[in-house]
């Protein structure tokens, strides 16, 4: 039985070997750094599947969208390995301080944890709009390491609005006061991967209101 005190987080794919839910901001995927009440699996698993998941992937708390899910432990071992050997294409959209008028592919290795050796680490950025100081980044992580976007945001001095590890503190209260953005500005906005039937599926998230109605207020393109 769904667990109405709970969010309700929206179906964006499911067949019988996976699911896709869109992942709001502030929420944790599992238990694991934090001891949150409810995390996103526990919702999956609870209030829609009714039956043990595994995440295929990790999204930070803070960050919105596209969130996968197998259904079963030997989908959850192909899933990885598809991840591994690059089969998961993934698109971001992100809102940055500063102009960014060209895109690049930014090969720039990053710790693995802290005070460890650092480890390859590749992103696609690709400009979609300007506004004042500020710019829409679609970003497509060739990688997938630990707060890789943030960190070659941050590397390339354009760190996300909202970021409260890597972004600038002027910058979030600036967004916060004028705007009303609470939340960073991260959204996992697509993801493409093949399915147990061998077929090449993409599944998207829509951006959500805590993101599309800041981004009206500024009068920036999405």
């Amino acid at each position: 039985m769904k667990n109405e005190s709970r969010p309700q987080l929206p179906v964006l794919y499911r067949d019988e070997f996976m699911i896709a839910v869109g992942k709001p901001s502030g929420m944790i995927v599992h238990r694991g750094w934090d001891n949150d009440p409810v995390t996103a699996s526990d919702i999956v698993r609870d209030d829609i599947v009714h039956a043990q998941v595994f995440a295929a992937h990790r999204l930070d708390r803070a960050t919105s969208g596209v969130l996968l899910f197998a259904l079963d432990a030997q989908t959850a071992r192909n899933l990885q390995k598809q991840m591994e050997a690059g089969g998961f294409q993934k698109r971001y959209l992100a809102l940055v301080r500063g102009p960014m008028k060209e895109g690049c592919l930014l090969d720039h290795p990053i710790p693995k944890e802290k005070y460890h050796v650092r480890v390859p680490a590749i992103t696609e950025f690709i400009p979609i709009a300007h506004k004042d100081r500020w710019s829409l980044v679609e970003a497509r992580p060739k990688t997938g390491r630990l707060h890789q976007i943030r960190r070659h945001l941050k590397h390339l001095s354009h760190p996300i609005v909202g970021d409260v590890r890597y972004g600038k503190g002027d910058v979030n209260r600036f967004f916060r006061e004028n705007y009303g953005l609470n939340r960073m500005a991260l959204h996992a906005l697509e993801l493409t991967l093949k399915n147990s039937y061998d077929e090449i599926i993409t599944i998207q998230a829509p951006l959500p209101a805590d993101l599309t109605e800041p981004l009206d207020k500024l009068d920036i393109c999405y």
